[in-house]
């Protein structure tokens, strides 16, 4: 059996790494990788906090509420439950999901009709345009939802004309929702004065905070089970001592685990301790900075 162990513990060679993340599968019993990076909704954990944010963004929906705001520290899952939320949307709901904000008005308008980015029209004429496309939809029996991620890096002008859009209603019905989803500044830069119209418009609103040292636990747990493996690979106090070096950040975690299990792997074990996570952050091969910054 390849000895890991030593000073340094990589005296393996990152080659050898590489392979090691391949072949752990069969040795743990995995049928997938339980921590990969991708976001796939069938590891989404249901933790109370998830649950409150998914039960939120769907009051936001069926109330039709202008505005709902979710929110959450960097890595702390906000996008694979919006991919969940997006994935059980209805037929009669019209989506623009953006991910690469740009503030402007005019950025905003092409993203609900994006044939309006080859056009030299005006801004009345395009918020025209606009406004016929929400009423052509309501007629047709849909309302339209604009999904916005990341949404702290818009402006406060990119807000306010958001806010003009959904102030667009027939009769008593408003044509557009709005989900706007984002880092925990986006909640500040709401709340400023300039922006009290806005705030006023926001009918819903959760944020998704870390996880508490045995909520990560569960959650690893969970990814494991759902991998097709045994929940106590990770002992109780490995599970501990990845909580404490994470921050409760589930991206973080799934880096953190899945070096630890290349590491149990390369040393033959059938469970990861505490000591094989401690021997992971004492190589420094998982890099937890953006925990402080977060």
């Amino acid at each position: 059996m390849l000895a890991w162990h030593g000073t340094p513990h990589l005296d393996i060679g990152f080659d050898r790494m590489a392979e090691l993340f391949a072949s752990y599968l069969d040795h743990f019993g995995f049928v997938q990788r339980p921590f990969a990076l991708t976001p796939d909704t069938d590891f989404l954990y249901w933790s109370d906090a998830h649950k409150g944010a998914y039960a939120m963004l769907q009051y936001g929906l069926a109330s039709h509420a202008p505005i709902t705001l979710l929110t959450g520290e960097i890595g702390a899952g906000k996008t694979l439950l919006l991919q969940y939320f997006v994935d059980g949307l209805d037929d009669d709901v019209t989506l623009s999901l953006v991910t690469n904000t740009r503030p402007g008005t005019r950025d905003i308008l092409q993203w609900l009709l994006p044939e309006l980015a080859n056009q030299s029209t005006g801004d009345e004429q395009t918020f025209q345009r606009v406004r016929e496309y929400f009423v052509n939809e309501y007629n047709e029996g849909r309302r339209v939802l604009l999904i916005i991620d990341e949404a702290q890096n818009l402006s406060m002008e990119a807000l306010e004309e958001l806010r003009m859009l959904t102030n667009i209603n027939i009769g008593k019905e408003d044509v557009l929702q709005l989900v706007l989803v984002g880092q925990p500044e986006l909640r500040d830069m709401v709340r400023r004065p300039r922006l009290v119209q806005f705030a006023q418009r926001v009918a819903a609103n959760y944020h998704l905070p870390l996880m508490d040292p045995a909520t990560v636990g569960a959650y690893i747990a969970h990814r494991l089970r759902v991998a097709g493996g045994r929940a106590g690979v990770f002992s109780r106090q490995a599970a501990e001592v990845v909580a404490d070096a994470t921050g409760g950040v589930p991206r973080l975690i799934n880096q953190l685990c899945d070096l630890s299990l290349t590491y149990a792997y390369a040393e033959g074990d059938v469970m990861v301790r505490a000591a094989t996570v401690q021997a992971v952050l004492d190589d420094g091969v998982y890099f937890g900075g953006a925990v402080a910054a977060d």
